[in-house]
């Protein structure tokens, strides 16, 4: 499967799925239903945890990635962006990390699957999805003691590497280490994939994703595009990229410094463009589809998809423009950084 995604890579560029938070909107669960019954009794209120959803409703998992894959998606990304020890802590379900990862990456492994046996020109991939948490290493939460961390590095590497090895365990094909606001988060996550490829004796393709948080072009601990990318190339990957907080038009130069920078694969999923008043999405398909010509136009990605307000929708009008394009080239020897 590793031999797969890089083959597919070198022919064409890869689709991503859309949001997964945005089509499980449509859904209106309540209370109840996001609780289930074997959460029935549960003594906090769950609403809101959408990991949980793979456990209690996972046939409504399997529908939006069943869609995303129907848009024209290659990858869908597993329902756990905030499946780690830290980001269950907010809801007291630390216990059930493994269950939640092995769960997902097993749900969306089975509709990939069966897409691929449909199109085998056309193999489909599960991505197992590593959000950043909801902690950061780096800054303090404080503002009267800057000195201060909620989180240690080993608290974080300790947490990634569960959360791996569940997603492996459930057969994900490859990882992705997303949303990264804090980089010092992702060097964890990095590490404890490292770790695991080793003590498996396996190469696992992993794909990185920042987000750059303002006009400013930094991240949230103040790395520019080109630190962000330095900070990770020690590390083999997949691919590197953004993802979230801008949308495709406001991305653009972003993706500019790493695509002549870099000699590995370069990833997109923007937002819908940015958030309105009442914080929703208005970018229309037809609209995010033509900004995202301008990447193609440029060479820029490898890999493109869709964050937040997404929908398959988006995926497919997003598909039909980059099947028209050949995939950006991947060098053989390193661009130098300068």
């Amino acid at each position: 499967m590793n031999n797969n995604i890089q083959k597919a890579l070198q022919k064409r560029i890869l689709i991503l799925d859309g949001a997964m938070g945005t089509m499980l909107q449509r859904y209106d669960f309540s209370e109840e239903d996001f609780r289930g019954e074997r959460f029935k009794d549960y003594s906090t209120s769950v609403k809101g945890n959408n990991d949980l959803l793979s456990l209690t409703q996972p046939k409504a998992i399997a529908e939006v990635h069943a869609k995303y894959f129907e848009a024209g998606a290659d990858i869908v990304e597993t329902n756990t962006f905030s499946s780690t020890t830290i980001a269950m802590a907010d809801y007291g379900m630390e216990d059930l990390v493994y269950e939640l990862n092995f769960e997902s990456a097993k749900i969306a492994k089975k509709v990939a699957q069966e897409f691929t046996a449909k199109e085998p020109h056309k193999p489909r991939f599960v991505a197992g999805a590593m959000g950043p948490t909801n902690k950061t290493a780096s800054m303090s939460p404080d503002v009267n003691d800057p000195g201060f961390r909620a989180i240690s590095f080993e608290q974080l590497r300790t947490a990634y590497k569960q959360q791996a090895e569940a997603l492996l365990d459930g057969g994900a094909d490859l990882l992705l280490v997303e949303t990264i606001f804090d980089t010092l988060n992702a060097k964890a996550a990095l590490f404890a994939i490292e770790e695991v490829k080793a003590e498996r004796e396996i190469q696992v393709p992993i794909m990185v994703s920042g987000t750059i948080t303002d006009a400013s072009g930094r991240t949230l601990s103040g790395q520019t595009a080109e630190a962000f990318l330095i900070s990770i190339s020690h590390i083999p990957l997949l691919s590197v990229g953004f993802n979230c907080a801008l949308g495709a038009k406001q991305l653009t130069p972003h993706l500019e410094i790493i695509a002549n920078r870099t000699n590995i694969a370069v990833s997109a999923y923007p937002n819908a463009g940015l958030p309105n008043a009442f914080g929703e999405y208005d970018e229309t398909p037809s609209q995010m589809a033509s900004q995202i010509t301008e990447y193609l136009d440029k060479q820029l990605v490898n890999i493109i998809g869709g964050c937040c307000g997404t929908t398959p929708e988006h995926i497919e009008a997003i598909s039909k423009i980059a099947e028209k394009y050949q995939p950006r080239p991947l060098m053989l020897e390193p661009k130098t950084i300068v």
